[in-house]
């Protein structure tokens, strides 16, 4: 394709992670003028949860929300030009692009292509192979049957594959979250795949982007430190970026919330370690010398990321099934509140020896006084006694039978423990854990599906 270096390409983003609010996407895709929109939708534990619902049902795996997301921008983007790129595919992105060619068909669309990015699914390879988990040194054979996924961050090459076969809609598994970003600024200005300074930039530019609402002010909201008015209605933010990397950050006109210098310099430290290198499958970009500059009402310039090579392995996350967490909660109200709490709890922990109730780790919080941290216990004997405190209880099993008798306990004070108690609570779950290791980049083989409506 031909590249013009004064396009400025828009892109709006539409989702900070799985559970995020659907109507500002809406507002993105309606009233944005984009170019490009994005959801950006999965967390480290979220695709070892979708690998377990996939092999419950092959075709399931995929962000719950997805549907509804699709019914609400998917026709406005069609009809608008506006391409959309998301990692809701998390386990399953052929069964996720499936849905999205149903839902586009349900809407009357044709000529639509869907693409789906796989190959970031490294689970044979890293159980053929011998490896360390990057977390405590162990081989990854330690974890035995335990070990449900391995999913190696992918980064803009199989997206840009799609976008080059005229993909409309793409959607990824596990992908590097700027990369949702770095992808269309690769294939718009026709950048090198070895121009790190560009790369850099656009990857400060993917993650001023990748968590919507926090860069308009939802994250960074602080009542009578850092004011933000319209919470309730957040806009989310657009990246307005030119072929040289420079970007300016913004929002549609008269939606909630601010886009200032503080809001991206608070969303530019998020989850950074350090700042001079950022590690991607695509660059290590270096932070330290970004611009940022207010050149308007919730508009700001963006500039000087800058990169070196990219490293030679991808990070790769292990989900395994690590324990089960079992938990109660009761509430205590008026005179006698806090003491009334303390003493339930002391009867659940005396009532769980009792009844052999095994558990690896156990906490027992006044929630309020002390769930926080066991600091609190001294500046709370000082403070006036509150009205209501809530007890939980929460303690970590080998079993889910086990973490069910913990909620049972709990329950039993309504009649059994203190006077008073009320609103109980108790739930059961398995817990998926995860961890790391890197993985050569010769064993990740990333592949393009596309399919037309």
């Amino acid at each position: 394709m031909t590249h013009d270096p004064q396009r400025v390409v828009r892109i709006g983003a539409g989702a900070g992670y799985s559970g995020d609010r659907i109507e500002p996407a809406a507002e993105l895709a309606e009233q944005g003028q984009l170019d490009y929109l994005i959801f950006e939708c999965l967390a480290e534990r979220t695709i070892a949860i979708g690998q377990q619902a996939r092999l419950a049902d092959p075709t399931k795996g995929y962000d719950p929300l997805l549907a509804e997301r699709m019914y609400a921008v998917l026709k406005t983007c069609a009809d608008q030009g506006v391409r959309i790129i998301t990692n809701m595919g998390a386990a399953n992105p052929q069964a996720a692009a499936q849905r999205i060619r149903e839902i586009a068909r349900e809407l009357g669309l044709t000529q639509l292509k869907v693409a789906a990015v796989i190959g970031d699914d490294v689970l044979e390879a890293v159980q053929a192979g011998d490896f360390r988990i990057e977390d405590n040194g162990q081989p990854v054979a330690s974890l035995g049957e335990r070990l449900i996924s391995a999913n190696a961050y992918l980064g803009v090459a199989p997206i840009l594959e799609a976008l080059q076969a005229g993909a409309d809609v793409i959607v990824t598994g596990r992908v590097a979250d700027p990369a949702l970003v770095l992808a269309p600024l690769v294939y718009e200005f026709g950048w090198a795949a070895d121009d790190w300074d560009k790369l850099g930039q656009g990857t400060v530019v993917g993650h001023l982007l990748e968590c919507a609402g926090q860069i308009t002010g939802g994250y960074f909201a602080d009542p009578g430190r850092k004011d933000v008015a319209g919470l309730a209605r957040l806009g989310f933010p657009i990246g307005e970026i030119s072929a040289d990397g420079s970007a300016v950050i913004t929002k549609v006109a008269g939606s909630g919330g601010q886009v200032t210098a503080q809001t991206c310099k608070e969303q530019l430290l998020y989850e950074i370690h350090d700042p001079a290198a950022y590690y991607t499958p695509d660059v290590i970009a270096d932070f330290s010398q970004v611009q940022i500059t207010e050149i308007g009402p919730d508009r700001v310039a963006i500039t000087g990321g800058r990169g070196r090579a990219r490293p030679e392995t991808l990070k790769t996350t292990l989900g395994y099934r690590d324990s089960f967490i079992g938990e109660g909660q009761i509430s205590y109200a008026g005179p006698g509140a806090q003491a009334r709490a303390q003493l339930a709890a002391d009867i659940v922990r005396e009532r769980l020896a009792l009844t052999g109730v095994q558990t690896d780790e156990l906490r027992l919080d006044l929630i309020g006084v002390n769930a926080i941290s066991s600091a609190q216990m001294a500046s709370a004997a000082r403070a006036p006694e509150p009205q209501e405190v809530r007890l939980r209880v929460a303690g970590r099993t080998a079993s889910m039978k086990e973490a069910v008798r913990i909620g049972n306990e709990v329950e039993t004070l309504y009649t059994n423990g203190p006077a008073g108690g009320g609103g109980a609570t108790k739930a059961a779950r398995e817990v998926i854990a995860v961890l790391s290791l890197l993985l050569p980049r010769s064993l990740v083989h990333p592949s393009v599906h596309i399919e037309e409506v």
